[in-house]
């Protein structure tokens, strides 16, 4: 149940974006929620690898290669994707993942986090 959260929360998260920069274009909801899918797998099975063959970077960079490697997933993504989901350019591609990873961070602290507790209860 959680990682279905986790999908709708990414899937809205790219629409917001999405809607902020012109460099980054999602066709629609079921876009969102088919390159949240995607994205989350190519998280499972290769964003660990490429963390591992770039752990020297990432320690020099105190992990803001992170964002590199986040960019990574979603140009691959892109690519996957089709034109139901574009991104103009790398750049554009590491500014994205910043605020993906922003604004993932806020909604898991101020609304799942909230309510996860709530339900412990």
């Amino acid at each position: 149940m959680r990682w279905l959260a986790q999908i709708l929360v990414n899937s809205l998260v790219l629409i917001v974006v999405a809607g902020y920069f012109d460099s980054f274009y999602i066709e629609g909801v079921g876009a969102a929620v088919l390159t949240s899918l995607i994205i989350s797998v190519l998280n499972a099975i290769v964003k660990p690898i490429l963390i591992l063959l770039t752990l020297p970077v990432t320690v020099l960079t105190f992990g803001f290669f992170l964002f590199v490697i986040n960019a990574i997933t979603l140009m691959m993504a892109d690519s996957i994707m089709g034109s139901a989901f574009e991104i103009d350019g790398f750049g554009a591609a590491v500014v994205a993942a910043i605020f993906i990873s922003i604004l993932n961070l806020l909604i898991q602290k101020v609304v799942i986090e909230p309510l996860s507790r709530k339900d412990d209860r």
